[in-house]
């Protein structure tokens, strides 16, 4: 068996994949003009290269592919073939099959020569029209033993399109080890026929490139503290210049006492004294007189000293300028090398819309508006699943059959747009379909059947569409491999909160939807705008402030109370209420502080004692237990040392509109019991999570740690509501549940089951057996808190 080199294969994984990536955007050209001839060059030169860097690695099946689609390139380019209306969907299979083994040589893992794939490139350059060749179109060679299907594990969908990877045999990887295969003259053929010329890079690992943006952060956090204490210094040396000043004069007036007191004296011994000399002539002094002299002197030197601080201190102003300034171009330039285009993502948005097209038999194609923008490594990469759902659900739920949209008096081919751009500090990525749009119908029926929305409920067109961003929603009649669980969307909102963001939906029937996601470019660094509530200072991410503004205290006590600011209307919130500290009060002024929020559909002017202004802070985890609070972003250390949270405010609107309106505290109110809720999950941060989101809003807790733990504990009490986990040792939830419904004494409690299985097997299952809702994980704390108020309300109307 042929042994290869591993550092070999690593390294032409490696060029391969930025090869293939330049090609795809070569193959959109060519999408769009299929006559233009560079693309074509483009692309035989991409390809020439991969088959000469497979043939020297030795492998074999993508050196095979490779020589057929170029001698295909190589045919159009003399005029001996053309590419046809059917060309470029053949070659987009063609290079969604080199990714693909790509990717499976670079996980060491077996290939399979797709031999029907490279027969219809050959026949395509004999100019004969071949239909496409069906996905498991693969063969293996006679020189290898075959490796069955089982032992191919499946590539996930992010990786490589389903379209090209099948559980057909596939060619054994060899083992690795010297490489006896001889070199091919093909690699020479790149420094012939003006190559690109390389560019100079260093690659470094990303979690060192982290680190040193962290360290950055924190010489940027150094450098603030010295920049404050060298303030308070030049404060000190201000204080001191009184000081000196004062003593000076002291010793004036204190001179001039004893030059009065002397020639008082020389008055009083009149004819005994010689008149020759006056008194101070004849150095006539007392012993104070001369402490008197040298306190002078003293202070003299004093102010000397002082003037030699003021010099240094001057100095070291300027070196920590000049150090700031070298600080921060160090810092820009850090964050620089994790700005990312995003067109490095693209070949891979790409494949997923050919992807999804193929399995759902529709025409789509990818356009891409400003993908030289650029995006934090980081938040590129946690947004990269969720741009690829989005595009699937385009696909999938947006985009209509050919003959539908035939019908519509559309083209065949749909379209899928991202665009990129910058404003301020945020990047804008809008995701639009020109299809269907959303059917707010079918999403209604789905909610009223999910116990979201009650029948004949009025809600607003916003309002209505935000439910497809609900935990396990889907309007998929059946589930197949893209659509259907449920799962999707949920996370797509979850991800975007989480990096502090927002995502705003607009769409118009059979004209298409539109998500407009705002991001910050950067996580690690970010303006902010400082605001003070009692003796509590919060930062406030500057992305989220329309404006500021000023309302009269009376306007701040009146129930639905809004305000008006650039043709919109904020709802009143005090930060006090929303933090759980004293609500706002700006002693000593007659109006109210006002920071403008919006995030999505959100507006809301939000109440603070004083605004202290916006600065550039570094923004520092806080932590799992601490950011799975609702509205905390992070946290930053200022320049004394101390620890400021930042706020996102939304969420903290959010829940309070969620919570039922306060009422008087009458005598039936004082008089009924806290409700008891029992939380039963195997997970200690889930029980301390939950427990402590209840306790926050006065509930009774007592926790279980599986299904035989809460049997024991209902033998002493029974709780108002069960909130159940379903995967537990010794006893599940399903089965505790069961058993609940079974015992007379159990049979009312009602019961919310918090899990991951969100499939719908799972919730039919759970539903059967009697459980009153179901919640996927992770969960809001202000759906949690709603579910929880409406199932103990109906418990309180039974009993």
């Amino acid at each position: 068996m042929t042994q290869l080199d591993a550092e070999l294969l690593d390294i032409f994984v490696e060029e391969s994949g930025d090869l293939l990536d330049h090609a795809d955007g070569l193959l959109a050209r060519l999408r769009q003009a299929p006559a233009e001839r560079e693309p074509i060059v483009g692309l035989q030169r991409d390809l020439h290269t991969i088959k000469g860097g497979a043939r020297m690695a030795g492998i074999m099946a993508i050196g095979e592919l490779g020589h057929a689609m170029e001698s295909l390139f190589e045919g159009v380019a003399e005029q001996r073939c053309e590419l046809g209306r059917d060309g470029v969907p053949l070659l987009e299979r063609g290079f969604d099959r080199l990714h693909a083994m790509v990717t499976r040589v670079g996980q060491r893992r077996a290939v399979a020569l797709p031999s029907a794939l490279i027969a219809a490139f050959d026949a395509r350059a004999l100019g004969e029209s071949v239909p496409l060749p069906s996905a498991d179109a693969t063969t293996t060679t006679s020189s290898s033993a075959p490796v069955p299907a089982a032992a191919a594990p499946e590539v996930p969908d992010t990786q490589a399109p389903a379209a090209v990877v099948d559980d057909a045999p596939r060619v054994a990887m060899p083992e690795l080890g010297p490489l006896s295969a001889p070199i091919s003259d093909d690699v020479e053929g790149e420094d012939e026929g003006g190559a690109r010329a390389p560019q100079e890079q260093v690659r470094i690992r990303a979690d060192l490139l982290d680190r040193l943006v962290n360290y950055a952060g924190e010489v940027a956090i150094y450098r603030a503290r010295l920049e404050q204490q060298l303030g308070a210094f030049r404060g000190a040396m201000g204080e001191m210049e009184q000081t000196n000043m004062r003593l000076r004069d002291q010793l004036r007036r204190l001179d001039i006492e004893t030059e009065a007191q002397i020639i008082a004296r020389y008055q009083r011994e009149g004819e005994t004294s010689d008149a020759t000399f006056d008194p101070l002539e004849l150095d006539r002094f007392s012993t104070l007189q001369q402490l008197s002299r040298g306190l002078g002197e003293s202070a003299a030197d004093l102010a000397s000293l002082q003037g030699t601080l003021d010099d240094l201190t001057r100095q070291y102003e300027t070196l920590l300028l000049q150090q700031s300034r070298v600080s921060s171009d160090l810092q820009e330039g850090l964050m620089r090398t994790r700005m990312v285009p995003f067109d490095t993502m693209v070949p891979r948005l790409r494949r997923v819309v050919r992807q999804a097209a193929q399995e759902t038999g529709k025409h789509a194609q990818l356009k891409i508006e400003g993908a030289q923008g650029e995006l934090d490594r980081n938040v590129l990469d946690r947004m990269i699943a969720p741009l690829e759902h989005m595009l699937r659900n385009a696909v999938v739920h947006g985009l209509e059959a050919p003959e539908q949209r035939r019908k519509a008096k559309k083209g065949e081919e749909g379209e899928v747009r991202i665009a990129v751009r910058r404003e301020g500090s945020e990047v804008v990525l809008e995701v639009a379909d020109d299809g269907r749009g959303l059917d707010r119908g079918a999403i209604r029926r789905r909610a009223e059947a999910r116990g979201l929305v009650q029948p004949g409920a009025v809600l607003a067109n916003a309002a209505l569409d935000a439910l497809i961003f609900e935990p396990g929603f889907s309007t998929a009649d059946e589930i197949s491999r893209l659509a259907g669980r449920g799962v999707g969307m949920d996370v797509v909102s979850s991800v975007v909160r989480q990096l502090g963001g927002s995502l705003d939906i607009a769409t118009r029937k059979h004209e298409g939807t539109a998500f407009t996601l705002r991001l910050p470019q950067t996580l690690a660094v970010t303006q902010s705008v400082f605001v003070q509530i009692g003796e509590t200072s919060y930062a406030v991410p500057i992305a989220s402030v329309r404006g500021v503004g000023r309302i009269a205290r009376d306007a701040l006590a009146q129930p639905g109370a809004t305000y008006d600011y650039g043709d919109e209307t904020y709802a009143l919130h005090d930060l006090g209420h929303l933090v759980g500290l004293p609500p706002a009060r700006a002693d000593g002024h007659l109006q109210v502080p006002l920071l403008l929020i919006g995030a999505g559909e959100l507006r809301a002017a939000v109440a603070v004692d004083q605004i202290i202004g916006n600065r550039e802070i570094v923004v520092k985890p806080v932590g799992p237990q601490v950011a799975s609070i609702p509205g905390i972003f992070g946290a930053t250390i200022m320049g004394d040392g101390s620890v400021r949270v930042i706020l996102d405010v939304a969420p903290l609107v959010r829940r309070q509109a969620a919570l039922p309106a306060e009422t008087g505290p009458g005598p039936e109110r004082e008089r009924r019991p806290v409700p008891l809720v029992m939380v039963v999950d195997d997970s200690v941060t889930m029980r301390k999570v939950t427990g402590r989101v209840l306790e926050r809003h006065n509930f009774e807790v007592v926790t279980a740690k599986d299904g035989v733990d809460a049997l024991e504990r209902l033998d002493e009490r029974v709780p108002d509501l069960m909130l159940l986990d379903i995967e537990m040792p010794r006893m599940d939830g399903y089965e505790l549940a069961t058993q609940m419904k079974d015992d007379a004494r159990l049979r009312n409690v009602p019961i919310m089951m918090i899990t991951s299985r969100t499939g719908e097997k799972h919730r039919q299952r759970a539903f059967e057996i009697g459980v009153e809702r179901y919640l996927g994980k992770p969960y809001q704390e202000n759906e949690l808190m709603r579910h929880v108020h409406e199932l103990l309300g109906r418990g309180r109307a039974g009993d």
